[in-house]
């Protein structure tokens, strides 16, 4: 599986950069160097956000979804996670901000450069989360394969207690 993470790890950083670029050069008013193709980064997303996803649902089976992003980048450092967030949060004031400038532009002139505008900022969060999840893939490999109890029970990776037998769970970072 660490494999065929890594392409697609690299994948998400490139899309990420780009995307960052494209959101910059938008946010200054200026014309994307690489004209129309820019929607490429758009179609990039689904190339890198399915094998995320399928990663993302070994790494947190047994896990509550409310601790979906814990577990699923539970192999990330700290500002990492933070970064994350932080750009999570952009991603939803650049829509909010995209959709009111929008609704005020007809069809026309500043449309094409407002929807790249808002569309760069959700490629951003989709590179971020889908590399995000592969980098800790690729960091806790051990959990790609189920966390468990001392007795073999399937546990959710964040217990400290197994939910069938109640032996204490200790954990072993695997260091990659």
């Amino acid at each position: 599986m660490r494999t065929i993470t890594f392409p697609f790890m690299l994948l998400a950083a490139a899309g990420f950069i780009l995307s960052l670029y494209a959101h910059v050069m938008f946010l200054l008013d200026q014309s994307s160097p690489w004209g129309e193709s820019v929607w490429f980064l758009h179609a990039g997303v689904f190339v890198v956000w399915v094998p995320a996803v399928l990663v993302a649902r070994r790494l947190v089976r047994n896990t509550a979804q409310k601790d979906f992003w814990k577990v699923a980048m539970i192999g990330c450092p700290s500002w990492m996670r933070d970064a994350f967030g932080a750009l999570f949060v952009y991603a939803i004031l650049n829509f909010l901000y995209f959709a009111f400038v929008s609704s005020k532009h007809s069809a026309g002139t500043g449309t094409q450069t407002s929807a790249i505008r808002g569309f760069s900022g959700h490629w951003l969060i989709f590179y971020a989360a889908a590399f995000a999840i592969l980098y800790s893939a690729r960091h806790r490999p051990d959990l790609l394969d189920g966390a468990k109890c001392p007795n073999g029970h399937d546990v959710d990776p964040l217990a400290k207690y197994c939910g069938a037998c109640g032996a204490e769970i200790r954990r072993e970072r695997a260091d990659v």
